[in-house]
């Protein structure tokens, strides 16, 4: 009867594969690329580095971007939490949705990040180093286990 303070419904929209690789995954990653809607450059800075990874490492690209998406992808995170006047940073474990959607933003702000290179260059370097369990995105996911880590004291608190 009543609905719960805060919490609104809401229906997920479906994602359809990309036409190329059939994935899901690899749709979500090219909406993260896209920049002022225009998904066709950002598919097509996709597509490149798929296919730099196919040329030069020799493997399937679905499964070296899948393995980085695994690498980068986060068990814990710190939420703020305000108690009595005082905010604690309190480790939460992290939703799948979210950690992979964590991953895919980590990997694209960290190719972003970097100067001086088109940005399929960055990007499939980036994607290269986090398959390998290096690189920006897989420091930031680091630190964020070393923060939720330093701050179990307050792994009460959560809910």
């Amino acid at each position: 009867m009543f609905e719960e303070k805060g919490k609104k419904s809401y229906k997920l929209q479906p994602i359809n594969p990309d036409p190329r690789y059939e994935s899901v995954m690899v749709s979500k990653f090219i909406n993260h690329v896209m920049r002022k809607g225009k998904k066709d450059t950002a598919r097509k800075i996709v597509y490149k580095v798929f296919d730099k990874i196919a040329e030069k490492e020799k493997k399937d690209p679905t499964e070296v971007f899948d393995n980085a998406i695994y690498n980068v992808s986060p068990n814990m995170e710190v939420r703020p939490k305000r108690v009595g006047g005082a905010t604690y940073q309190v480790p939460m474990k992290v939703n799948k949705k979210r950690a992979v959607s964590l991953s895919m933003r980590w990997i694209v702000q960290a190719a972003r990040s970097k100067k001086g290179k088109a940005m399929h260059e960055k990007l499939f370097e980036e994607i290269l180093n986090a398959s390998k369990n290096e690189g920006e995105a897989v420091k930031k996911k680091e630190n964020m286990h070393k923060m939720a880590k330093a701050n179990r004291a307050f792994a009460y608190l959560a809910k």
